[in-house]
């Protein structure tokens, strides 16, 4: 193996997603030579990524790089990166929250920071959008744990539970709760809100398309239509947003919602936005919470009279995810607790053919 570079890394899944952890040291610091390095590693371009250690699919094709903080009042700071399957791309500006819920296990077993005795809190700095959120990891005795009775939907079996509290979830991206200025606007017919929290979302009825937000992933993938209906409204929504030309990020990410079936408050699918996704993005359930405490937004006039602290649950395709809103009594801005679960799966070196 002469011939190949050897690079250390950690496969890991963080909620209802995995990928290979890297430190940041072990990667380039230039981002054009360390986004071609992910390509090659991930296998992209090639649909099965035959050729790398990516899995085929948007939630099996993400990257977490992890470092020492760089923003005061952080442990430790995590990048993330969404790289394309189809195509040669690597996309930085979204962030993750099922992949971060990896990280602070990740920092205690590379030695970026301590465990404390019963519960570790690891104040992650997410470099993509400037924002903490403090994850809460289970290390008895000072021991990592990833062994607990927590389940989450999405995921067989059961793991130690990893809390995740976004304390800054508002303006992730355009530093706005509401970049357009409006709760909820019209584009090419459709009302939607525009909503900017963990993530930049566009939220839409799914009855406005004809849908019910309980179809399968499948079903809406092969809808191909609506697809690429739904992606026009999202390129007009990224232009609203401030995010400019969105046709090549995936930035923002389309949100139908519809009445629940299962017993929880909402029915939601959450696209990629290429794709639905099988279950729900962190990030994404976390900026429909915020939303929901807008009552003129579109999730706010679908649960009107929402009070705080609230639990809400959201139906996704593969289950259920819950959350918790409270009021921050210093600043007032809701804050979004969820619950996830992480596992170490596999350890090793990733083999690249030159260097960058």
């Amino acid at each position: 193996m002469n011939d190949l570079v050897r690079i250390p890394c950690v496969l890991m899944r963080g909620g209802t997603s995995k990928g290979p952890f890297f430190l940041h040291s072990d990667l380039p610091a230039d981002p054009v030579q360390r986004d071609a390095l992910l390509i090659e590693i991930m296998g992209s371009g090639h649909a099965l990524q035959i050729d790398g250690i990516g899995g085929g699919n948007p939630l099996s094709s993400k990257v977490a790089i992890v470092g020492p903080a760089t923003r005061e009042g952080a442990d430790v700071d995590y990048l993330f990166a969404q790289v394309n399957v189809q195509e040669r791309l690597v996309d930085t500006s979204p962030n993750c929250g099922n992949m971060l819920s990896a990280v602070g296990a990740f920092a205690i077993e590379t030695g970026l920071i301590l465990a404390a005795e019963q519960e570790t809190r690891v104040r992650v700095h997410n470099v993509n959008t400037g924002k903490i959120i403090e994850a809460r990891v289970q290390t008895p005795g000072g021991q990592l744990r990833y062994q607990g009775d927590t389940a989450i939907d999405g995921v067989p079996g059961t793991a130690a539970p990893v809390y995740l509290a976004f304390l800054e979830a508002i303006g992730a991206k355009t530093g706005r709760l509401l970049p357009s200025g409006a709760p909820q606007e019209v584009i090419q017919g459709v009302p939607v809100s525009l909503i900017d929290g963990a993530t930049p979302i566009m939220i839409a009825r799914a009855e406005t398309f004809g849908l019910t937000a309980s179809e399968s992933a499948h079903e809406l993938d092969q809808n191909h239509d609506f697809m690429a209906r739904l992606n026009a409204i999202r390129i007009e929504a990224g232009q609203r947003m401030g995010l400019g030309d969105v046709r090549h990020s995936v930035l923002p990410k389309p949100v139908l919602l519809g009445q629940p079936r299962h017993g929880g408050d909402l029915a939601v699918r959450y696209f990629t936005p290429s794709s639905c996704h099988t279950s729900l993005a962190t990030t994404g359930a976390v900026s429909i919470a915020i939303a929901a405490t807008m009552p003129d937004s579109i999730v706010g006039t679908s649960l009107p009279g929402l009070a705080l602290p609230a639990d809400l649950t959201f139906e996704h395709p593969s289950g259920q995810m819950a959350v918790r809103i409270e009021r921050n009594e210093v600043t007032s801005q809701p804050v979004v607790f969820v619950t996830r679960t992480c596992r170490r799966l596999f350890e090793g070196v990733a083999l690249v053919r030159r260097r960058y």
